[in-house]
């Protein structure tokens, strides 16, 4: 029986006007960011209901039926099953054979091929859910090359900026997705609430950027020659040769067709294209590793997913677009005009005061971004994660499969206890895994998560925060910023003014390794936006511990504090220079923390940062990096690797270095790390065991004692004889092995996590509003016309109190906007647009254009329907 059932009347609303991070980003103090799916993926950066069931019904739209599950007590803590083997398959509709004949039993990925798509409607014994957070686009190298006698054309922003008229994103749509995708032309997320806010914004984006390849064409011949180009026989020549252009171009899905429709494109207004066919793990020291100016690549069909519903993408220009997106080449050579960087940064820090002056800035920065162009987006994908039918487990309404925060916490072999479960994924070990600056490819970070814990967790449905190891919270706002709240956990207060205290941690010294204090650094008593508060169960210390058998404490979480600020600073042993750009980001929002309790632990934070829902407000300090858990024990041995100059965490440093990127799972640094951790005589070097190596000591030594360094090492090198790695975390699962060279990892349950297996058994279909329009097929000029919006869900009106708007945008016969507000309610399920007499009198005769965006606060994925009607005189 099929989970995944489809209702035309969804779909084509979704074709209609669908459109990260990263960058959907959520924030709590570790920053969770779109990442660049293997399909690249990070991220950007989220109340839960009841596991699906769901039964077949004929219909002809999508429709999700739902029988609620009563979870039952039970005594099993950590995941349903024990073991989790997951295997690489690159091809999907091997994966669909491979999951029908029951070799597989999970395929976190998309399928988003027509005919894969559609064959896989047709298999009983596979079921899939829906997401729609994947999107495609092509990322450009925007360096210069380092030799003058070769060009590469991307380095001018004008001509990146004429590549979105050069490319048809309806026929990418139509043609290569078969339907399954929407254009995109911005970087506002498609499951986001700003996706209707501003859609008469997009609407004039993608009239302006529409695809008109004489108008490319001219604009960037008139670049090239400015450039000293000169066409010769309809081929671009510079300095006597043609200008080739390499194309990295994936092999995995539908970009392969997309690289080559580029190609395509860019052959016909004469340039020399050299297609490079790449597997994610082939491209990936080259686009994302390599050197920009050695000019290895000119574009690349990127792939990123959103993991979370995004709230707020107002982090996505700066991540995407700036060197403070993520520290790698490509993104380090990134360049920006001040009045698009300033508005990146504001819009990233929330540094506005009204929902008016966000749209406002919203607004400007929009056209700013198609004109610096660093990469140009293409479509949206409408996914569906297949899986076998007597398998259960939570997706991401956003994010899917592999983007899920709970997959590790419901994956689940029918109602039985143990086992285990087979998951297949394209790609896996792509990059170096390590906490600080690893592997940011969705794959990798599906298989991390499911290692770790967080404070927090985002709400596959809405991507509001909800507790997963804090207790509760206190969002303290300055009373006259916007900042609502949803849910009870947290409380929301109120004031007029926010001082940060003297003695709060406002900022780092490296060289000395102490914090320094508000008195310390300001003479002027400091004021914060913002304070968060956050409190964590009495009982964290005896229950928590890390997979070697570590309790977790206090050092943990003064380490992530540190390692916040520390590499950012050139006093640092491991300084790195990738990760100014994120910081200076950070710190100038940042006004201090404090720890006002170590029983129970209780954490304040005062920042300039704040987001619309309390809820996402909260900075948990919990021990989760940028790509991972990191335990203050097994994060020292790689602290003294780098400061040794034989490997580094980031791929940035240790491409500008020429050492190994840093890796606590598999390949040459094992090696390097067991050195720093045992010690190596005959390289004279004391491991971190002997000297009982305590990290920061004049900050740390305050949490951690000799005995305690002692006891975390020994965990930690008996882990590292029985495992074989130094991957440890606190989450349900743990890195039982990984083989890079066979592609396979096998999870284990970790039989120490404290809470129930059926804690988050408690997710629904998401109730994504269905929309009708209905109303007089000719309207004459003069005359009031009043049109009905039909909103349900499986067919039951959709009530009032969870819908937070509906707005209009009226097209007319030319295409213009010439009207647009908000639809007034008239009962449950149903609301109505009138467009009066002085709107519809000044219609151009001819077919005109009624859009309508449902915006609902059970979900955060807008709904769209469009109706057409005759405008006469």
């Amino acid at each position: 029986m099929k989970k995944l059932l489809f209702v035309t009347s969804f779909l084509a609303l979704l074709l209609i006007a669908c459109t990260a991070e990263p960058v959907e980003v959520v924030r709590e103090v570790e920053v969770i960011k779109e990442v660049e799916v293997t399909r690249e993926v990070e991220v950007v950066q989220e109340v839960v209901e009841e596991v699906e069931v769901v039964k077949e019904v004929e219909v002809e739209k999508i429709v999700e039926v739902v029988v609620e599950a009563t979870p039952v007590p039970v005594d099993r803590t950590g995941p349903w099953v024990d073991t989790v083997v997951v295997l690489e398959e690159a091809n999907a509709d091997a994966a669909i054979s491979r999951l029908e004949a029951g070799d597989i039993d999970v395929f976190a990925d998309d399928i988003g091929n027509p005919t894969s798509f559609a064959r896989l409607q047709e298999i009983d014994a596979i079921s899939s859910v829906q997401s729609f957070g994947l999107y495609y686009e092509i990322s450009f190298n925007p360096a210069a090359c380092a030799d003058e006698g070769v060009m590469n054309p991307f380095a001018n922003a004008a001509i990146r900026e004429a590549m979105n008229q050069l490319v048809d994103r309806d026929f990418i749509s139509t043609e290569i997705m078969g339907g399954l995708a929407t254009p995109r032309y911005v970087a506002i997320n498609a499951a986001s609430a700003d996706r209707g806010r501003f859609a008469a914004d997009i609407r004039a984006i993608e009239a302006q950027y529409a695809f008109n390849k004489e108008a490319a064409s001219a604009t960037i011949a008139a670049e090239m020659e400015a450039m000293g180009a000169e066409m010769v026989d309809g081929v671009w020549n510079f300095n006597g040769a043609p200008v080739e252009l390499s194309g990295l171009i994936r092999t995995e899905d539908q970009r392969t067709e997309i690289g080559d429709y580029v190609a395509d494109q860019l052959e016909d207004i004469g340039f020399t294209v050299l297609r490079d066919y790449k597997s994610s793990s082939e491209a990936s020291p080259i686009w994302l590793r390599g050197e920009p100016s050695d000019c290895a690549f000119n574009y690349y069909t990127g792939g990123w997913i959103s993991t979370a519903i995004s709230r707020d993408v107002g982090g996505n220009w700066q991540f995407f677009q700036t060197a403070a997106g993520l520290p790698f080449p490509l993104f380090q050579a990134y360049e920006n005009s001040d009045e698009f960087a300033d508005l990146a940064q504001r819009l990233n820090d929330s540094d506005y005061s009204t929902l008016e002056e966000r749209a406002e800035m919203i607004s400007a920065i929009l056209p700013l971004a198609m004109e610096e162009s660093q990469r140009i987006w293409l479509v949206d994908l409408q996914s569906a994660w297949p899986y076998r039918s007597e398998i259960s487990l939570s997706a991401d309404l956003s994010g899917g499969i592999s983007g899920s925060r709970f997959w590790p916490y419901t994956l689940r072999r029918g109602e039985e206890v143990g086992g285990s479960v087979t998951m297949a994924m394209p790609s896996i070990l792509t990059e170096a895994w390590n906490p600080i600056a690893g592997s940011n490819w969705i794959f990798d970070q599906s298989l991390i998560r499911a290692t770790g814990d967080a404070g927090t967790l985002p709400d596959p449905h809405t991507g509001l925060a909800i507790p997963q190891r804090i207790e509760g919270a206190t969002v303290t706002a300055q009373e006259d910023l916007p900042v609502g709240k949803t849910l009870d956990w947290v409380t929301l207060e109120k004031a007029a003014e926010i001082t940060v205290p003297d003695d709060a941690w406002v900022d780092w010294d490296a060289e000395t390794q102490t914090f320094i204090t508000a008195s310390e650094k300001f003479t002027e008593t400091q004021t914060a936006l913002l304070k968060s508060t956050v409190t964590y169960p009495a009982d964290l210390w005896d229950t928590v511990t890390w997979h070697d058998g570590s309790a977790i404490s206090p050092a943990d979480f003064v380490m992530g504090m540190i390692l916040t600020f520390d590499q950012a600073k050139e006093g640092s042993a491991i300084y790195d220079e990738a990760q100014v750009a994120a910081f200076d980001s950070f710190i100038g929002t940042f006004k201090g923390t404090r720890v006002l309790s170590l029983d129970p632990l209780t954490i304040e934070t005062y920042t300039d940062a704040w987001s619309l829902d309390a809820e996402n407000g909260v900075n948990t300090w919990w021990p989760q990096y940028n790509q991972g858990e990191g335990a203050w024990h097994n994060l020292a041995i790689g602290i003294m690797a780098e400061t040794q100059g034989l490997t580094a965490f980031s791929a940035d440093k240790s491409t500008t270095n020429e050492i190994e990127h840093m890796s606590y799972v598999s390949g040459p640094t094992l090696e390097i790390l067991g050195n720093m951790l045992n010690g190596n005589e005959e390289e004279g070097i004391e491991g971190a065991a002997a000297s009982g190596f305590i990290p920061y000591e004049p900050t740390m030594g305050q949490f951690v004692t000799a005995d305690d360094a002692a006891a975390r090492y020994a965990n930690l090198q008996e882990w590292n004889r029985t495992r074989g790695h130094f991957w440890v975390g606190t989450g349900p699962f743990f890195l039982q092995r990984a083989y890079p060279v066979e592609g396979n990892v096998i999870l284990q349950r970790n039989t120490a996590y404290p809470d129930a297996a059926n804690k988050w058994d408690r997710f629904a279909a998401p109730a994504i509003a269905e929309v009708e329009l209905d109303g007089p097929g000719r309207v004459t000029n003069g005359d009031e016309a009043a049109f009905d919006v039909i909103v349900t869900f499986n067919g039951e009106p959709y009530a009032m109190s969870d819908i937070s708007e509906v707005t209009y945008l009226l097209f007319d016969a030319t295409g213009a906007l010439v009207g647009q507000g908000s639809a007034d309610a008239v009962e449950d399920g149903l609301w109505q647009v009138t467009l009066g007499s002085d709107v519809t009198g000044d219609l151009e005769a001819g077919s005109s254009r009624l859009e309508v965006v449902v915006s609902s606060t059970r979900v955060a994925l807008p709904s769209l329907s469009s109706l057409e009607f005759v405008a006469s005189p």
